[in-house]
């Protein structure tokens, strides 16, 4: 059922290293070859609550003691997975042409290490999404960013610096050659330059009407099936639909499909969240979805990609409410919906079906049904119809009355 599962490579576990700059890690391929490398510093700050009411921070780094289980390395996606003390940091990188960027750094830790949430209330586990200014790597070489570079997601701190990382390793051996960031590229001041004096001629100009571009008219996406399944287990999270994304790129508007042909799919299931990635040659997904023991619903939406243009976009929101069922049950919607997931972007679905949790034997369960499927949506437009009608009626009466009201006087002897 999964389609890319014939070309995942099961990664072998990586070398870890602790050095006095942070640490690092490299991934090998199906071959024993040498996939992805990285060498980094990472420091988190993440507020969580005491079992007594009150709040702390706990602050903590990177350790030396780390595992690479379940990185990926494929042709144009690969994944970065390092676990340490139940909690796990994972990169997606995604290539593009000549050049590869990491499209979603995601954070996952566990409240339940009470080593570093001494005396947190909770056991769950909870997941943060960052965005990463890595981008425009040039392929075959590091990626290279000795500068502090923090960044904030729902109030956790993570800061990453003497950052070295390669994805997508040619040959089985890391780069010499450097890709900086542009931290770490001193601001040069151009020489002072004289010009001499110049006379402009400015030509009459008529005003002109600024050109209007149509919404462009694109085939129904192809339906992707997409299955998440743990190293060595049964699938967890299913997911089958079309889906075409709506950008407003300043004073435009375009729509991309997600072609499901060249999306590879991966993620992770938990008790109360479980995740779906989807890459693209063009844009990268995080759907994250959550439960409260009785319902799940989608919570979070996170999409990268470029344009046909060579623009680069990012939305996200993580306060959605979306594709609601009973846990046990699959969430279907085969019309065609359309969501507006923040002010420029809308995501529009196709004979959509997931589950996240509680999956059986790889298929699918019963499914809960959105409005637009079931047996009674047929009845909005004739209930809007009874009630014009009477509304018609009624006007028709008030205005009989009021007529005969006019028509009484005085009546003659």
């Amino acid at each position: 059922m999964h389609r890319y599962a014939a070309f995942v490579l099961l990664l072998t576990s990586g070398v870890v290293f602790q050095l006095s700059h942070g640490v690092e890690v490299t991934v090998n391929d199906g071959e024993d070859k040498l996939c992805i490398f990285a060498n980094l510093t990472v420091n988190f700050a993440v507020p969580y609550e005491k079992a007594d009411n009150t709040s702390a921070t706990a602050e903590f780094e990177l350790p030396s003691n780390v595992t690479t289980d379940g990185s990926e390395c494929n042709p144009k996606s690969s994944m970065l997975k390092i676990n340490f003390g139940g909690h796990t940091w994972s990169v997606n990188f995604t290539l593009s042409g000549e050049k590869y960027q990491a499209d979603i750094i995601t954070f996952s830790y566990s409240l339940s290490d009470k080593a570093v949430f001494p005396d947190a209330s909770s056991n769950d586990t909870m997941t943060v999404t960052f965005k990463p200014e890595i981008t425009d790597v040039v392929k075959d070489t590091c990626y290279s960013c000795k500068s502090r570079d923090t960044i904030q997601s729902d109030m956790v701190n993570q800061t990453l610096w003497n950052v070295l990382m390669q994805a997508f390793v040619s040959n089985g051996s890391k780069s010499e050659r450097i890709t900086s960031c542009r931290a770490d590229i001193p601001a040069t001041t151009p020489p002072p330059t004289t010009h001499a004096p110049t006379t402009t001629t400015v030509a009459p100009t008529t005003p002109t009407t600024p050109p209007t571009t149509p919404t462009p008219t694109l085939p129904t996406p192809g339906i992707g099936k997409y299955i998440v399944k743990p190293e060595n287990g049964t699938a967890c999270l299913l997911a089958e639909f079309g889906l075409r994304i709506g950008l407003k790129l300043g004073e435009k508007y375009q729509e991309m499909n997600l072609d499901s042909n060249t999306t590879s799919a991966s993620g992770k299931c938990g008790v109360n969240s479980s995740e779906l990635v989807l890459v693209s040659d063009t844009m990268s997904i995080m759907l994250t979805f959550t439960n409260d023991s009785k319902k799940f619903h989608l919570q979070a939406l996170n999409i990268t990609g470029k344009t046909g243009s060579g623009v680069v976009f990012s939305e996200s929101n993580t306060n959605l409410s979306l594709w609601e069922a009973a846990l046990g049950a699959s969430y279907m919607c085969n019309k065609e919906q359309n969501y507006t997931i923040s002010n420029n972007l809308t995501l529009f679905t196709f004979d959509l079906r997931v589950q996240p949790f509680g999956v059986k034997n790889e298929v699918f369960s019963t499914a809960e049904e959105c409005f637009l499927d079931s047996d009674l949506s047929f009845l909005v437009p004739i209930a809007v119809g009874v009630a014009l009608s009477f509304l018609i009626v009624l006007v028709l009466i008030s205005y009989l009355i009021g007529r005969r009201k006019s028509r009484t006087g005085y009546q003659s002897v």
